[in-house]
């Protein structure tokens, strides 16, 4: 929960940290939070992934129980990631878009 969490918050906040601190345009803004945070995002997805795909492929004694749990947290950590990468960059910036916060 914590990645799926927080991702989003510190894309969003470092967005509207370089917007409205360090004078770049909200496209930019929206892109270098998006950067900054890919690599993070990937490398906690598939650690996480390689830690549930034994309890979701590998049948065995006791792993019936958890195999639906398993799979469910994988494919919506998957959902998650995708939509914080392909879909919370165009919302924030509609979002965003003539919005000005000030400190």
């Amino acid at each position: 929960m914590g990645t799926v969490i927080n991702n989003p918050i510190l894309v969003i906040e470092r967005a509207i940290y370089l917007r409205d601190k360090e004078n770049y345009s909200l496209k930019e803004a929206v892109q270098e939070g998006l950067l900054s945070r890919v690599r993070p995002i990937t490398i906690t997805t598939l650690t996480t992934l390689c830690g549930i795909a034994p309890l979701v492929f590998i049948p065995g004694a006791g792993t019936e129980l958890y195999r639906g749990v398993g799979a469910i947290v994988m494919f919506g950590l998957i959902g998650a990631a995708l939509v914080t990468v392909f879909t919370l960059p165009a919302l924030s910036a509609l979002v965003l878009k003539g919005r000005k916060i000030n400190s």
